[in-house]
């Protein structure tokens, strides 16, 4: 199971990372490939304490829905909606300069694989509290999902 704390895990997400372009067309939903920089930093941000998020509706209790989306070996779907703080067209971060941005979404997913136990509340908005192993399955999976979306 890949993870952001295995280094052969992380190296494969910086250098699918390093292939995106800021004219990169995405093979579904609507972010562009500058938006969703932001949007993955932003997802690092939440992991590594520097952004908080609320609680968002859940379809399923909390524990079942991490225990799906992280474990079982399947792809995210495409189409599920982020909370409006995560999103770069309300309260997301705004991009400015894509070669910038990414250079910072590179440091803030080789950050994201260190443990942060200190950081108090640290949640996800569908799957609530998460152990330092979760955020890290969760930190790969997010950023592989939308590598795909872009094709990488």
């Amino acid at each position: 199971m890949k993870t952001l704390a295995r280094a052969r895990d992380k190296a494969e997400l910086l250098r699918r990372l390093s292939a995106l372009r800021h004219d990169s067309q995405r093979r579904w939903g609507r972010m562009s490939a500058h938006q969703m920089v932001c949007h993955l930093s932003d997802g690092y941000r939440m992991l590594t304490g520097e952004r908080r998020t609320e609680l968002a509706p859940s379809p399923l209790p909390r524990p079942i829905m991490k225990a799906i989306a992280l474990y079982l070996p399947l792809e995210w779907p495409h189409g599920i909606l982020t909370t409006p703080d995560l999103d770069q067209d309300v309260g997301g971060t705004r991009p400015v300069d894509f070669d910038a941005d990414v250079a910072e979404l590179g440091q803030l997913l080789d950050r994201a694989g260190l443990s942060y136990p200190d950081v108090p509340e640290r949640l996800h908005p569908l799957f609530g509290r998460m152990s330092d192993a979760d955020w890290m399955r969760w930190a790969y999976l997010h950023a592989d999902h939308h590598l795909r979306q872009f094709g990488l």
